[in-house]
């Protein structure tokens, strides 16, 4: 937290940005709907918090890349409150237009590909990695579909671990290939960052490298 407030351009915002969460975070602990699925939901926050602690002073992301983590958060923090298969608004979805499943955890697994898509992509431009490119593009989402498949054999492992207490986290609601669909809105959600966000992108680097 000293790392936070010390001295720099965009103190405010992250500073902002982390109390926001933890508020969030709070009312996402309170009342959830089972605290061992609501650890396991949430604990990317707590994992990608500590890594973002540790590089503060060596490495910060642009405001783009961090309003996109601050929002993948509170994705996860949703998710962890109510469980996957019962967030309150998607059940009216489905409900309301005849839908086979609540497709909560399909968002989740979006933003799952979208926000690590400008993550990467951001760390391989600024360390000199890679250009901007085709292999850019390519390397990004090789980069978000292995972080996908490592969450899924992460939700196996569990589930073999701890049995039923694992069912809420797995959220499969009785589909056979739900681990084929979450990775395939991954995959969706990394092209589409990427055709949809690299000229913006672009600009929030040139700015961030002019500060």
């Amino acid at each position: 937290m000293k790392a936070i407030l010390a001295p720099n351009p965009d103190r405010s915002l992250h500073a902002g940005l982390w109390l926001t969460l933890i508020l969030l975070l709070g009312w996402s602990y309170v009342g959830c709907h089972d605290r061992f699925t609501w650890f396991l939901e949430t604990a990317p926050i707590f994992i990608g918090s500590a890594f973002l602690l540790a590089v503060y002073e060596r490495f910060r992301f642009t405001r783009l890349v961090c309003w996109l983590l601050w929002l993948h958060a509170i994705v996860l923090l949703v998710g962890g409150h109510y469980t996957y298969a019962e967030v309150p608004l998607l059940n009216w979805i489905r409900d309301a237009f005849h839908l086979s499943r609540n497709h909560y955890d399909r968002l989740g697994h979006f933003f799952q590909g979208f926000v690590p898509a400008m993550v990467a992509r951001e760390i391989l431009l600024r360390k000199g990695v890679l250009k901007r490119g085709g292999w850019l593009f390519f390397i990004v989402v090789c980069v978000c579909l292995a972080i996908s498949a490592s969450y899924e054999l992460f939700e196996a492992y569990t589930a073999m671990l701890t049995g039923g207490k694992a069912d809420a986290f797995l959220g499969s609601q009785g589909d056979p290939w739900d681990t084929q669909w979450d990775m395939t809105f991954a995959l969706v959600g990394a092209v589409t960052a990427q055709l949809a966000l690299p000229s913006v992108h672009d600009a929030a680097l040139r700015r961030f490298e002019a500060s």
